[in-house]
């Protein structure tokens, strides 16, 4: 189908767009950095952001450290430690990571320079609680924030104020040697302090933001916890460099591009969105159905392009992820539109705790699950949306990208067949 066909293109090409190796390289040769460098990578993107400078500053390179999602590595770089630990729960290779990452930095000569490569996924790989904490209760409050429907600025707001290395805390514990962060963005807005948690950046939530969360989303903490939300991040720094490298506003301009050159009419819808994941697909399929009718102005074929980092508030027990459920809650909306596609993917080929990086819906999506279930719309309320596309042949998968800039979305009409 030649939809389904251009939505695969428009999605793998734009992703190409957004790989960090070309633009690491890129930002270290406008950097003038003296003497020796050790790297420090976290995030989904790490091996590959640490592979690229690695192969970059050579001489200057003395080893490092890299920490990524179980299943992100791409192999072993020379002079360089690899990690994989839990994302999007940290877990005990987390804990354990992060300790052999401290340990390696505090033995850094103080001249020496650390290159730290950050990209989303970090906050949960990247962690050493506060006032000892139990991984237990930190792993409950993480899942309690992530089902709660809080935004991410909302809940890195509370991982800061747990933690002894988010919140420019490990900036902190690594002065007086420089730092030069390089940046991949998964966050709305690209603010640095909210990237995995903004380890190297001053942090400008309070502690008072942080307990007014807690009573927002009726979150259960220990006294020790709540005693740990007490103490303040640091407001400045003075030994950190940041330089951002990629981002979804990024990846939505290279959609446009892809989307052109196959002749569709671009629209950019939005480059934030941060709604409930159903809602969304839901919209977006309204949209589609009114622009088929007439009763919407859109000039065909198009391609109406979003992105951003949808949420979902978790009411069942079922297997998914926001960009699946997205495109689960979409195919009601379309059905029986064959000139209708949406496709909804997370742009580091992950999507939720599954092997499928979203969905891509058309028409007749709705009629094929409906040949393995009579309740669709049952699957869609037990958020079990990776059950449902599965059936229908809509999954996406794309494997670890290597790189994570928030989620893209792409709805393409074309003209009701004659």
């Amino acid at each position: 189908m030649k939809l389904r066909d251009d939505a695969t293109y428009i999605i793998n090409q734009s992703i190409q767009a957004v790989l960090p190796d070309k633009a690491v390289v890129n930002a270290l040769s406008n950097m003038d950095i003296a003497g020796d460098i050790h790297i420090i990578a976290i995030g989904k993107a790490a091996w590959r952001m640490t592979k690229a400078a690695a192969d970059c500053l050579d001489e200057q390179f003395q080893g490092g450290m890299a920490l990524t999602k179980y299943g992100h590595s791409l192999g072993e770089i020379e002079r360089v430690t690899i990690f994989e630990a839990g994302h999007p729960i940290p877990d005990q290779a987390s804990i354990d990571a992060t300790t052999e990452i401290l340990r390696y930095v505090s033995a850094i000569p103080e001249e020496d320079t650390i290159l730290f490569l950050i990209s989303g996924g970090g906050s949960a790989l990247f962690e050493k609680a506060r006032d000892q904490i139990s991984l237990d209760e930190l792993e409950d409050i993480n899942k309690q924030l992530l089902n709660s429907g809080a935004n991410i600025i909302e809940i890195n707001t509370i991982r800061k104020h747990l933690s002894e290395v988010k919140g420019g805390q490990f900036a902190q514990l690594c002065s007086p040697r420089q730092i030069h962060a390089i940046i991949l963005s998964d966050v709305l807005g690209d603010r640095l302090d909210t990237i995995a948690s903004g380890p190297a950046y001053p942090d400008f939530s309070t502690s008072a933001e942080a307990q007014r969360i807690v009573e927002k989303y009726a979150l259960k903490l220990s006294e020790k916890a709540r005693t740990a939300l007490l103490r303040e991040t640091p407001k400045s720094l003075d030994n950190v460099k940041n330089t951002l490298i990629g981002s979804v506003d990024i990846l939505c301009r290279e959609a446009v591009t892809h989307a052109q050159s196959r002749g569709y009419h671009t629209y950019v819808l939005s480059t934030a969105l941060e709604e409930e994941a159903a809602s969304i697909g839901e919209r977006l399929g309204q949209l589609a159905r009114k622009i088929v009718s007439g009763q919407e102005d859109a000039q065909l074929p198009c391609a109406i392009i979003a992105g951003g980092e949808p949420i979902v508030t978790i009411k069942g027990d079922g297997l998914g992820g926001r960009n699946q459920e997205l495109a689960l809650a979409a195919a009601f909306q379309i059905s029986g539109l064959p000139q209708v596609v949406l496709a909804s993917v997370g742009s580091d080929g992950t999507d939720g705790p599954t092997d499928a990086a979203g969905g891509l819906v058309d028409g007749c999506s709705l009629a094929r699950m409906r040949g393995s279930y009579a309740d669709v719309e049952g699957l869609l309320a037990n958020n079990d949306s990776n059950r449902a596309l599965a059936s229908s042949g809509d999954l996406i998968v794309t494997g670890p990208t290597g790189t994570n800039v928030n989620d893209l979305i792409i709805l393409l009409i074309e003209k009701t067949p004659a």
